[in-house]
């Protein structure tokens, strides 16, 4: 006997109480039942009397009752198969009509059992459970449930017990069913099957032993999980599941009032006490305790473990009275319309008895919370901090899972995710490449919006190439300066003074044109920039090829009226500025006309920055104007260092050597570096290149000149030559 047991008693004492005093329902029949208890089952038996005019027992002068009853229902829990009607939980072999025709289940399917347990464990995130079921035909329905639904929840089986019916067979493998269960990681153990079987000893076995877990189950198995010893607490928390019915009012008002004396079966007053604290003793240790009053309620058991709401079952119960008590009653107006004989007894069989009110039955499920014990309470919510069961960590914003060779799903290690990927959620099992226009921060949980970059005026780099352009243009015009001042001495005239004012004028202009690689970029500037280039060191490479020309003339004409004097009293030398000039803008024109540069938004080739650069176009063309810029000065490098030895009073064919062998290095150098660097800095290493290359031709040629004029006016004299 149990606090369940008695519950069911009151639930069937309610229904027919308010049966019995119902005058619209079975008028002048009293429903009166008696229970049989046994260790193998348990069974409420329902019966009718003869006709009677009055209520519960109630006497009527005039009247003689019958006592002779008959049974016409009985009420079964889940192991009676030949019975009418059964209260416990659903068995889908019972549903057979061919082979139980006159059984009717009042407990519904659980349909969505597994469905509510495994969307409960997926919301405190327990995905690495223990199943342990019957192991017949109920057991194996609730399995092939249970996985149905743990794919979509990402839940997975540490373990399956299978728990044998035979008790026989069951203690064969007993040991083996708790090394599963001791040794498994899981903290949470699903329980389902039948209360009065193998399962539910194997369940107290484990309690005994100590083993803690958070269980799961339905409202069936209240009475055997919260069993209380007052030595062993096996209990992390428990989760009963029950189907959603509505609340029969006058349960509660009836065990409030209800007093033991009237409780007509034979209670054991000492262990209805006993039982209020819901414990598990010996019944020889009953004659310790003290008899309780037979006036006691049973509200004064309500502080104590009885369940004042009523359990699946009890409302089954009480469902299952009312099912029967319409049945008679549409019976007995089939009855009267037949006008049986009078004085005649009415006899029902068991095939009549089939008329059952049809009724909703909700598929929601609800869940109650019961004996949540933990070491430590850190949440005043009303789920306090649980305990974990998961097969593996998870892994955390920034990785990924990487399943773990011929294991579960749940089971998995963390790995870092790629670079610029991310994974901004817990158990991801792929990481998210950032768009192009972001990139993963340091712990990779987010994307960052990139920002734009380019070769700034604001930029430290921009500024200090800016500077050093402004610095150099403007020692070019000083240099200019002082060579138009001073156009009149020797050192001036001796080197034509015409080419050095055109030498010092597209250097300038080749200082300056580095200013359009700086800044944002646009069309305009990205065409301005190559041909600006491309002209500028045409003009100033074919000037220093014109004065090499001239300083060799200058000594090889040794007899008046030779053709090299022709040459160069006409001036001929001058005239390769305007032709090379002629060839380079050629040369643009196809390149702007066939492939122009243009504005390219790299994202790809920093990782936190957007780069925006001129793209060259026609890199064929591109590298056609350098060779053709390389060509000059690898001629005027040649003539020049052919006449390094000549007389070097006021000759600059030393000087003119030397400036293009500076020239030639800084692009020969330009060449490999430039291929290696990217976005801003690429675009640095050509500005660097132009004012290297521009500074190497102003200061081994002008320099020298400069500072004899300026500083050696002496040496500035036809006197002293």
């Amino acid at each position: 006997q149990s606090s369940q047991d008695y519950q069911f008693v009151l639930a069937l004492r309610l229904a027919t109480k308010e049966i019995n005093r119902n005058t619209h329902l079975l008028p002048n029949i009293t429903l009166i039942f008696w229970t049989l208890s046994d260790k193998n089952f348990d069974a409420i038996v329902l019966s009718d009397t003869l006709i009677s005019l009055g209520k519960d027992g109630e006497g009527v002068p005039n009247y003689t009752c019958i006592t002779k009853a008959s049974i016409i229902a009985v009420l079964t829990g889940p192991l009676w198969s030949w019975t009418d009607i059964a209260f416990g939980s659903f068995y889908s072999i019972l549903s057979d009509d061919e082979q139980f025709p006159y059984l009717y289940q009042m407990e519904p399917k659980d349909t969505y059992l597994a469905s509510a347990m495994v969307s409960l464990m997926a919301h405190f995130s327990w995905n690495w459970v223990g199943l342990v079921v019957s192991d017949d035909e109920q057991g194996v329905q609730f399995l092939s449930d249970f996985r149905g639904q743990m794919k979509e929840n990402r839940v997975c089986l540490a373990f399956v017990n299978m728990i044998p019916l035979r008790m026989q067979l069951y203690m064969t493998r007993a040991h083996i069913y708790y090394e599963q269960i001791m040794t498994s990681s899981a903290n949470v153990v699903v329980i389902y099957g039948n209360v009065n079987s193998t399962l539910a000893e194997s369940y107290r076995w484990w309690k005994y032993l100590g083993i803690r877990r958070i269980w799961f189950s339905t409202s069936q198995w209240d009475n055997v999980i919260n069993q209380r010893d007052f030595n062993i607490d096996s209990s992390l928390g428990t989760f009963t599941f029950s189907h959603h019915h509505g609340e029969i009012s006058g349960f509660k008002n009836f065990i409030q009032t209800l007093k033991l004396s009237d409780h007509s079966e034979k209670i054991t007053l000492t262990s209805l006490g006993w039982i209020g604290f819901n414990c598990s003793v010996a019944s020889n240790n009953f004659k310790t305790l003290k008899d309780w009053s037979s006036n006691t309620s049973f509200e004064s058991l309500m502080w104590h473990n009885f369940n004042m709401a009523m359990s699946d079952e009890s409302y089954n119960i009480y469902n299952a009275v009312y099912a029967v008590a319409h049945s008679l009653h549409e019976m007995l107006l089939y009855h009267v319309d037949m006008q049986p004989v009078a004085g005649e007894k009415l006899k029902f069989q068991h095939w009549q008895v089939v008329w059952l009110p049809l009724y909703a039955i909700p598929t929601v499920m609800k869940v109650r919370k019961e004996n949540v014990k933990l070491h430590s309470v850190t949440s005043t919510s009303d789920f306090p901090q649980l305990p974990s069961s998961v097969c593996s960590v998870s892994c955390s914003p920034g990785s990924r899972k990487s399943p773990q060779k011929g294991k579960a799903t749940c089971c998995f290690d963390c790995t870092p995710c790629p670079e610029n990927e991310i994974s901004n959620q817990t158990d991801m099992d792929q990481c998210v490449q950032c768009p192009d226009d972001q990139y993963a921060n340091v712990k990779q949980n987010h994307c960052i919006h990139k920002s734009v970059m380019y070769l700034a005026y604001e930029d430290p780099l921009g500024m200090s190439l800016t500077c050093m352009a402004l610095f150099l243009t403007a020692l070019a015009v000083v240099m200019l300066g002082v060579f138009v001042k001073h156009r009149d001495t020797p050192i001036v005239k001796a080197n034509n003074r015409t080419l050095s004012y055109i030498l010092l004028l597209s250097l300038i202009f080749c200082f300056l044109c580095s200013l359009l690689f700086i800044g944002h970029p646009n069309t305009i500037t990205c065409v301005l920039q190559q041909t600006t280039f491309g002209l500028a060191f045409t003009v100033a490479v074919s000037t220093v090829l014109a004065k090499t020309l001239t300083v060799v003339l200058a000594f090889k004409v040794t007899v008046p009226g030779r053709r090299l004097r022709g040459l160069l009293v006409s001036g001929a030398p001058s005239y390769i500025i305007p032709i090379c000039t002629l060839i380079q803008l050629i040369l643009c024109g196809v390149w702007m006309g066939t492939s122009p540069p243009f504005i390219v938004i790299d994202p790809q080739s920093e990782l936190e920055h957007i780069t925006i650069v001129c793209n060259k176009g026609s890199v064929t063309v591109f590298y056609c104007v350098l060779g053709y810029l390389g060509s000059l000065a690898l001629g005027a490098f040649t003539v020049a260092f052919m006449a390094r030895n000549l007389p070097d009073t006021f000759n600059e064919a030393k000087f003119l050597t030397f400036s293009m062998l500076v020239f030639c290095s800084v692009w020969v150098t330009f060449l490999p570096v430039y291929h290696s660097t990217k976005g801003k800095a690429m675009v640095a290493v050509e500005v660097f290149s132009i004012l290297a290359s521009s500074a190497g031709l102003l200061g081994c040629i002008f320099a020298p000149k400069c500072f004899i004029i300026l500083l050696r006016s002496d040496q500035n004299s036809l006197q002293n030559f």
